[in-house]
């Protein structure tokens, strides 16, 4: 079999639908680690004494835990007490455990770096501190913390490839399925690493751009400085 045919009829269609499955494995688990972390971010910044506590165990549990050991308990642990997700639903829940937690610390960063000032303002309106912190302070919280989330988001793209060892042919997974098969490791692993870069790279691009989107006049570190001149 000759190079062009291995690579336009096995290789290429095997990483194309290992590659769906990995955008459908990051379609899934981004939106909802997003929400996840911003309501462990309020909940730890503004919870009280009970709910802070409870998320702040939450994120020193996931962060202490390696993603793959936490897979494998939600895949071939829990069913010993009677608890069995399917291998790409348990992939879902363990990405979204572990965005949902780095999530919350670049949100939670962000938040503190709210002045005080403006929750009191915003109570002086006349607004709960609930819609302070919706209206307020987290619309520029997400807005500053994009460049932490973006870095977590590129971070997803690569932890999918963990979904294997739980059996999901992903796109790494479909790369060294037709490895071994073929005994081609440099050909299939280098368009796989390709693919990934150009993943990140889409991600990068269109963070620059929501960046640029989202600014406001006066508060990027550029403009902060055309200022003071």
């Amino acid at each position: 079999m000759d190079q062009i045919t291995f690579l336009t009829e096995i290789l290429l269609p095997a990483l194309m639908s290992g590659l769906i499955v990995t955008l459908q494995l990051i379609a899934f688990s981004a939106p909802f680690g997003l929400l996840l972390g911003i309501g462990v971010a309020v909940g730890r910044q503004y919870g009280g004494s009970i709910l802070s506590p409870v998320c702040k165990v939450f994120v020193y549990l996931i962060k202490g835990t390696p993603l793959l050991l936490l897979l494998i308990i939600l895949y071939f642990g829990l069913p010993s007490i009677g608890i069995t997700f399917s291998a790409f639903t348990a992939s879902v829940i363990g990405f979204i455990l572990c965005n949902g937690a780095y999530n919350s610390e670049y949100i939670r960063g962000a938040i503190l770096s709210i002045k005080d000032g403006q929750m009191v303002a915003a109570q002086a309106l006349g607004m709960t501190r609930m819609q302070a912190i919706r209206n307020i302070v987290l619309p520029q919280a997400l807005i500053r913390a994009i460049p932490g989330l973006s870095n977590e988001f590129i971070y997803l793209i690569k932890y999918s490839s963990l979904a294997y060892m739980l059996t999901v042919i992903e796109l790494s997974g479909a790369g060294k399925l037709v490895a071994t098969k073929y005994f081609a490791y440099t050909e299939s692993f280098m368009i796989v690493g390709i693919v990934y870069l150009g993943l990140v790279t889409i991600t990068t691009v269109a963070v620059n751009l929501l960046e640029k989107q989202l600014a406001v006049p006066g508060m990027t570190r550029r403009e902060s400085s055309a200022l003071q001149l």
